[in-house]
């Protein structure tokens, strides 16, 4: 009766994991993450000196490195290049000209 028990509660153990385990699969977040970007890729950074400050810095860099959760970007500073790892919500995507053409039309156009 005792291993009738035991085997019940490796049961329902074995069918909650089961269950469980689409729910393991990576989920997209809400804002941006790592996938938008590629190796070599023109971003802004939006860089804030301190969490407590309000003003934000765009900041040019070159995405180096994708990892799931962060982005190394290279940044110019001082007259040399240094590797950043940032959260890929702080970035965005450079504009292309293309993009700026068409925003000028809009803004023409209006």
């Amino acid at each position: 009766m005792k291993l009738f028990r035991v085997f019940l509660v490796v049961l329902v153990l074995v069918l909650n994991l089961v269950m469980a385990f689409p729910t393991w699969a990576k989920t997209p977040s809400l804002g941006n993450n790592a996938d938008d970007f590629q190796v070599g890729q023109k971003v802004i950074w939006l860089y804030k000196a301190r969490a407590d400050f309000n003003e934000i810095h765009k900041i040019p860099a070159e995405v180096v490195k994708l990892s799931n959760k962060q982005v190394q970007i290279k940044v110019r500073k001082n007259n040399e290049f240094i590797n950043r790892w940032v959260n890929p919500n702080k970035l965005e995507k450079f504009p292309t000209l293309q993009e700026k053409v068409q925003t000028l039309a809009g803004d023409f156009i209006n």
